[in-house]
């Protein structure tokens, strides 16, 4: 093959003599629609619902615009409208009329999120009703499980006061995912971080008969200053302390994948990691090391933050809310709790 040969066999393989022009693919709409990476669909989202005891409820969370306490026969219309754009899914959160030590409104099959799983399937059977599974909303002291503290069950003098006893916890975790499993709901999904939360769990569904319940583990969940608005809206901050003791350190990534893999050996069908933009490096190093679905939630924060700025005129809502969404998924997301969910819909349809 001599010289020119050569250059011609360069440039039939794709090597162009002329200077590279990337914008060539992104000229027009179209263009950029047919070259597009990563997909943002309806299907991909989860709507975070809170519910409270109650008839005709739709009390405002000032701290989340847009965002609403619901009863369990109001959050039935809220649900409809978002599966009617596309959105699949809820996970439910509940605010139970009274509190205690151990969180026992969790165990009530007529607490909130029983009460609004009933009447959600009834209503939309094909609606995938998840609920999260934790003991924060229900606890007088904020906390999620059971606490060690002088004059309650299981105190330990040899743990510091305010220690979160992870044993006992369990059993809470493994009874109370009965009851709601047994209200209907499709999924359960442990947010506590207490260890062995998905073995325990998936013992007490699979002795109780709901053995085809899925577990959504927040596998990878981080003590963050996002969650502000959340425990504004569940009414939960901790009455003592903080979450650090049980929750992950921000500044790890190293141990998420530990606590997937543990997970993943305890019998978890999805893992989440929450929340989403601080931590898409952790998205993208759990999805390279795990094969099951992988969720991330978009936290109240996140939410807020970005309807703040556009409450000031400082940058777009849409545009912003669907750009981070793009980006979660980009990550390595397969589908993505948000307080955006019915808005992307709609703006997605």
């Amino acid at each position: 093959m001599n010289e020119d040969q050569a250059r011609d066999e360069r440039t039939s393989c794709g090597v162009s003599p002329g200077p590279v022009r990337l914008r060539r693919l992104r000229f027009s709409a179209g263009m950029r629609a047919l070259v597009r990476e990563t997909d943002l669909r309806a299907s991909q989202l989860i709507y975070p619902l809170f519910i409270r005891p109650g008839v005709g409820v739709k009390r405002p969370i000032v701290s989340m615009p847009g965002q609403f306490q619901w009863s369990p026969d109001t959050v039935v219309e809220e649900a409809a409208a978002a599966a009617e754009l596309g959105v699949p899914a809820v996970v439910l959160f509940g605010i139970p009329e009274s509190k205690d030590s151990c969180g026992s409104g969790n165990l009530d099959p007529e607490g909130p999120v029983p009460s609004a799983t009933r009447a959600l399937k009834k209503e939309l059977p094909e609606l995938v009703v998840m609920s999260d599974m934790c003991f924060c909303e229900y606890t007088e002291h904020g906390h999620c499980g059971a606490v060690n503290l002088p004059g309650e069950l299981g105190y330990r003098a040899d743990l510091p006061e305010g220690y979160l006893l992870n044993d006992q916890t369990l059993e809470l975790l493994g009874r109370a995912s009965v009851v709601h499993a047994s209200a209907g709901a499709d999924v359960i999904a442990p947010s506590g971080m207490i260890d062995g939360m998905v073995g325990a769990i998936r013992a007490a569904l699979d002795a109780a008969g709901q053995d085809h319940i899925a577990i959504m583990s927040y596998a990878a969940k981080y003590a963050s200053g996002f969650y502000g608005p959340f425990r504004d809206a569940a009414e939960s901050p901790p009455q003592f302390g903080d979450r650090d003791q049980y929750q992950m350190d921000p500044a790890n990534w190293r141990q998420a994948l530990r606590e997937v893999e543990l997970d993943v050996a305890e019998g978890a069908d999805m893992v989440m990691v929450k929340p989403a933009m601080p931590y898409l490096d952790v998205i993208r190093a759990v999805r390279a090391a795990c094969a099951l679905p992988l969720a991330a939630y978009q936290v109240s924060g996140e939410y807020s933050m970005i309807h703040a700025a556009a409450a000031n005129g400082w940058l777009d809502l849409q545009r912003c809310a669907l750009e981070s969404l793009v980006g979660i998924r980009r990550a390595g997301a397969d589908m993505m709790i948000t307080y955006f969910a019915k808005d992307v819909a709609r703006w997605l349809a």
